[in-house]
């Protein structure tokens, strides 16, 4: 399935973040459509990144394959996420998904939450 936004990648996944998802997919006992990536109110700076096990995929999800893993992107996070990248961190006291994304304006000190401001449709047709 082509990206409806086929001139831009919505986000893109690090070698980390891609080798994580599918492992965690392959320890699933149900079929996996793919991991669902989207946005959500909430934290004290406002939004945070959500993601689940997607069962089927949506008609409106933005769809990227990329590294062996499919993600689906939740429409209404798409500029949101816009030029995002996924990866995966381990360190000596936790191992977390993160994102570095070029929409972030700030974050909380804890980690949980970012201000986040979606990207301007009219910007990015200019560059293309």
């Amino acid at each position: 399935m082509a990206s409806r936004l086929s001139r831009f990648k919505v986000m893109s996944l690090t070698d980390a973040a891609a080798s994580r998802v599918k492992d965690i997919i392959a320890n699933t006992d149900k079929p996996i459509a793919g991991l669902r990536v989207g946005v959500k109110n909430g934290g004290c700076a406002g939004m945070s990144y959500t993601m689940e096990f997607a069962e089927s995929v949506t008609p409106l999800d933005e769809v990227i394959e990329e590294k062996g893993v499919k993600v689906l992107i939740d429409p209404k996070a798409v500029l949101f996420l816009l030029g995002a990248e996924m990866d995966f961190k381990v360190d000596n006291l936790s191992s977390t998904f993160t994102f570095r994304n070029p929409n972030e304006t700030s974050s909380c000190g804890c980690g949980e939450s970012v201000a986040i401001t979606p990207a301007d449709p009219e910007a990015l047709t200019e560059r293309v």
